[in-house]
């Protein structure tokens, strides 16, 4: 249930009318990286761990009910950033609100110019936020990223919050409104709070890599192909120890060489680790009867209810 406040979770305010940034701005409305993806993709997710991860369920839509929140903030800010589309730019009169604002005619046309580059402000949308990007791309659950795993869906929200943020931060250089830098602010801060939450959130799932059940093959896993001509460039990602499986990297010079040796890397044995055939098989058995377990355990037979009243 769905209970909404009149009051913004953040004061959004500006300091004067400004479509240009409004239309920019549309990016967090209706964009990839907007507030709406976040709350339907954080929404969407929820369901498939009501069981067996209730609080990973009690964590999506919090967080997916603030991002609608954050929604409303994005939505109110433009709507004031488009002051007078709706109203006074609609008055033929020369001495409405926005053109003594503006100093005059002139002004007032470019101001309504600056509105119309995106046309679904004023000729689709009547000076009111639309669910486009700020290019008027209609939104589209394709931006939605859901899985059904956690271990697979927190390392994507965790991508969707870096995303999320590093356009905050794009966009506080597009405006000097100290209102609206403020606002935007608090949302990028936002963005930080939640990557921290669905990372904590993955580590209470152990194991939780690779993401899935099902183990990745010792052959391959350790192995980095130099594919670029030119002086090898090295570092963590090719020598030394693997991050999350610590298997010794093994680092191929030549890599069209190795495939014919290895007919096309099917004879190719594993090296610098000690996992074997067997023992990821055996991983694969485990990790799956354990999560199944998990899922029947959480599961309750015969009919079905969503919610205790």
């Amino acid at each position: 249930m769905f209970y909404h406040a009149k009051e913004l979770q953040f004061n959004a305010r500006v300091s004067a009318p400004d479509p240009r940034f409004a239309r920019i701005l549309l990016e967090q409305f209706g964009g990839q990286n907007g507030e709406l993806k976040a709350a339907m993709q954080y929404f969407t997710q929820a369901f498939t761990c009501k069981q067996p991860f209730p609080d990973k369920y009690d964590m999506l839509m919090d967080i997916a009910t603030e991002e609608f929140s954050h929604l409303e903030i994005v939505g109110a800010t433009i709507q004031m950033l488009l002051k007078g589309i709706n109203g006074e730019l609609k008055d033929a009169s020369e001495q409405d609100e926005i053109s003594t604002l503006l100093g005059g005619k002139a002004e007032k046309e470019g101001y309504i110019h600056e509105a119309m580059v995106n046309p679904h402000f004023y000729a689709v949308s009547g000076g009111g936020p639309t669910l486009t990007d700020s290019n008027g791309i209609p939104w589209t659950s394709a931006y939605v990223n859901a899985n059904g795993d956690p271990t697979v869906d927190m390392r994507s929200n965790m991508a969707a919050e870096s995303r999320a943020k590093i356009t905050y931060e794009y966009l506080m250089k597009y405006t000097d409104d100290p209102y609206v830098r403020e606002t935007l602010r608090f949302l990028m801060t936002r963005e930080v709070a939640h990557y921290q939450m669905f990372e904590a959130a993955l580590n209470t799932i152990q194991p939780n890599f690779p993401p899935g059940v099902l183990q990745s093959d010792p052959r391959y896993s350790n192995t980095y192909f130099n594919m670029s001509a030119g002086e090898s460039v090295r570092g963590p990602w090719n020598e030394g120890v693997s991050s999350q499986l610590g298997e010794e990297w093994q680092y191929v010079e030549k890599p069209l060489e190795t495939v014919v040796e290895t007919e096309g890397l099917t004879k190719l044995e594993p090296q610098g680790t000690e996992r074997t055939d067997a023992k990821v098989k055996a991983a694969d058995k485990a990790l799956a009867k354990e999560r199944t377990a998990e899922i029947k355990a959480a599961t309750p037979k015969g009919g079905a209810q969503w919610s205790t009243y």
